[in-house]
């Protein structure tokens, strides 16, 4: 029931690439999240695929690396649990640091996925590019055009290589 609350404010805000892009997030993250549960781990799947679906909502007001934090802002507005509008502001990348933050005009605090909820979501988003799903090989490659230096780089593989390690 709340997915597809969820879903319709997405719908309505966002243009349709970007609902598609959160659809498949949503739907890898629960898959992953899933997986995860099914070795032992504690995750709330649910969180995750809610989580997912509304990661990027603040790609409907920009679609800088502030999408973020302001996602996080929009959903902290209409009353979405403080877990979601994290997700949100955490799942640029591998998340963000202190520093890193306020190069990019961001409030300056550490934007790095803390729950495993968090990082799943994360992790989903940088495996996903549009609707699709990719290796990691192709997000590093996509990080390095983008002129990403080799700490956020490590950092992402870091994050892929913990996510795979529930995994076993």
């Amino acid at each position: 029931m709340m997915y597809l609350k969820a879903l319709k404010i997405l719908e309505e805000l966002c243009p349709k690439d970007v609902v598609k892009h959160c659809i498949a997030v949503s739907n890898y993250a629960y898959e992953l999240s899933l997986m995860i549960k099914s070795r032992g781990y504690k995750i709330d799947a649910e969180l995750v695929k809610l989580g997912g679906l509304l990661h990027d909502i603040g790609r409907s007001e920009t679609h800088s690396i502030k999408h973020g934090v302001v996602g996080a802002k929009i959903l902290r507005e209409l009353g979405f649990d403080e877990r979601i509008a994290l997700i949100a502001e955490r799942h640029i990348g591998a998340g963000l640091t202190k520093k890193e933050a306020l190069k990019f005009g961001l409030p300056y605090k550490d934007y790095i996925p803390i729950t495993i909820e968090e990082k799943v979501v994360a992790h989903a988003d940088n495996l996903i590019f549009g609707d699709k799903r990719v290796e990691i090989d192709k997000v590093v490659d996509k990080f390095k055009k983008r002129g990403a230096n080799k700490e956020v780089i490590l950092r992402i593989i870091k994050l892929n290589d913990e996510i795979n390690s529930f995994l076993k």
